[in-house]
């Protein structure tokens, strides 16, 4: 794997996690995420969430061998509204809950317009996923967050 740092630019909210302290309200005692759908021993925080945020927009199959299932997976995605990123490194990966739509990446030697316009549907739609997480950010609103990810 060859080595880069990219840029991201996403609107929502900075999750944090992974090496760095957790970034909302449901840590416990030690700095670790409190949240009775989390289960670290089988699941990473992006697995789980992505799961969470799919059972509420009514996708539960587990059987990805069945007929039409990542057809039905890709239509549940783009209910939910919202998408789990990630930034740092893919070794030591910390969270964004970010808006569909409004995550771009500029890729080492790329350069990408940007529109800073929020669609007004974002902030509904992401409210209605950290409901379904159970999170509260310490963010106090969703904004444009700018971030890198080396890997």
């Amino acid at each position: 794997m060859s080595t880069s740092t990219n840029g991201i630019l996403v609107y929502g909210y900075d999750l944090a996690g992974g090496d760095a302290e957790w970034k909302v309200r449901e840590v416990g005692e030690y700095g670790e995420l409190k949240l009775d759908w989390l289960d670290d021993e089988n699941d990473d925080f992006w697995t789980a969430a992505e799961k969470r945020l799919l059972a509420a927009a009514g996708f539960t199959e587990t059987d990805y061998t069945a007929d039409g299932y990542f057809k039905r997976e890709r239509e549940a995605k783009g209910c939910t509204g919202v998408e789990i990123e990630s930034y740092c490194s893919g070794d030591y990966p910390m969270y964004l809950l970010a808006a569909k739509g409004s995550v771009t990446t500029a890729y080492r030697g790329d350069c990408e317009q940007v529109d800073f316009t929020v669609n007004p549907e974002w902030d509904a739609k992401l409210r209605a996923a950290l409901e379904v997480l159970g999170m509260t950010p310490t963010q106090e609103r969703a904004q444009w967050l700018l971030c890198s990810c080396w890997g």
